[in-house]
């Protein structure tokens, strides 16, 4: 009892840890911008304002960043899907020479930073001509070492018997796939999908080296260049607004999934 006590003050402790950023960012981005340096309490507003909102809209060209975010995280999504649920279904029912070998090797990439690869992206992405496109940020991300583990875990937990029924009643394997594997996993696909858009909604340096025009680049990238513009100067009211603008939408999108989030990895042995 008293185990559980202690645990549950560390986990407080670190969420309010963790919770002091955003909520320095909130206050700080409904506060005059005049006030920000000179305020006594950072998490205190005097004179509440949305002017910071409105100036940072005014500024960047949220609309023209916020379909080109749509359109990268949806198309990595998209061919993600894909890719690993084949890989995954290959990995959990299909015996062949080398199965667990290529498995860990696959699994390898995991532990592979992704901006050591920066480089050679970008020479092949050149060579390509698809340098300064969706496309060149999009294509390196179509592979998830990942999301195959997770979804091979979820796939191994599936009664065999339901493969053989299938087959009994004439189905093919991507029939099978289609209607025993994909319904049964699907808080795993929800848990997959928010870790996919979460990152690449979020993915910063890859985008910044491979675009060049405001036509290409995704909200993070925009936004950095906004901060570090001479225009911006010390209007962090303006900056953490366009900040808060940015991680809403992520924001909603794991409070109204975090039901299946949560139990997507309970359900995938992850603890």
């Amino acid at each position: 009892m008293m185990n559980k006590i202690i645990n549950r003050i560390i986990i407080a402790v670190f969420g309010i840890i963790f919770l002091v950023p955003l909520v320095w960012t909130i206050f700080t981005s409904f506060t005059p911008s005049s006030e920000v340096i000179t305020r006594e309490n950072p998490f205190a507003i005097v004179n509440p304002t949305f002017e910071n909102y409105v100036s940072a809209w005014d500024t960047i060209p949220f609309l023209q960043y916020y379909w080109n975010t749509i359109i990268i995280v949806i198309g990595i999504l998209a061919v993600q899907l894909f890719t690993v649920t084949l890989a995954a279904y290959a990995f959990a029912r299909l015996n062949f020479i080398g199965q667990s070998v290529m498995f860990i090797v696959f699994l390898t990439q995991i532990m592979i930073p992704p901006d050591i690869l920066i480089f050679p992206n970008y020479a092949i992405m050149k060579e390509l001509g698809l340098v300064d496109t969706k496309l060149a940020i999009m294509l390196p991300y179509w592979a998830s070492a990942f999301g195959v583990f997770l979804l091979r875990q979820t796939f191994k937990q599936i009664p065999i018997d339901l493969d053989d029924a299938s087959r009994v009643d004439g189905c093919r394997w991507y029939q099978t796939l289609w209607h025993v594997y994909l319904p049964s996993a699907k808080p795993t696909y929800i848990a997959f999908g928010l870790i996919s858009v979460s990152t690449h909604w979020s993915n910063f340096m890859w985008p910044l080296v491979v675009t060049n025009s405001v036509e290409v680049r995704p909200l993070t990238v925009g936004i950095a260049i906004f901060a570090q513009s001479f225009e911006t100067g010390a209007q962090w009211g303006t900056v953490t607004a366009a900040t808060i603008l940015v991680i809403t939408p992520l924001l909603a999108a794991f409070l109204f999934f975090q039901r299946q989030f949560v139990e997507s990895f309970m359900h995938s042995g992850i603890k």
